[in-house]
């Protein structure tokens, strides 16, 4: 009995925790982190767009220029690589005007 105990041990916890590992644990790796890459290419996105807009305007407001930074914030902290710190730069020194109303 003991020796079943043993091979049990030996090879029977290895197996599970692989099991777990393989299927539960690297999934929801794998899903985190293609939510995380999908998340960062839509902020890219969108500071892309948001750039190309208020360069045409020649100017952003306040709130725009808030806006903007938020998002390049959160890009960052996804782990940015470095590509839109020059476009954060040159958003950066556009014009600020107050909002038409």
């Amino acid at each position: 009995m003991l020796n079943v105990y043993q091979w049990l041990c030996v090879l029977g916890i290895p197996s599970l925790i692989s099991l777990i590992w393989g299927g539960i644990v690297k999934k929801s790796f794998d899903q985190t982190k293609a939510i995380r890459t999908g998340v960062q290419a839509l902020l890219r996105d969108r500071l892309l767009q948001g750039y190309k807009h208020y360069e045409e305007k020649g100017w952003a407001d306040y709130d725009d220029r808030a806006n903007m930074e938020n998002l390049y914030k959160q890009y960052h902290t996804l782990g940015a690589n470095g590509v839109m710190d020059d476009l954060r730069n040159r958003f950066l020194v556009l014009p600020i005007k107050e909002k038409e109303e």
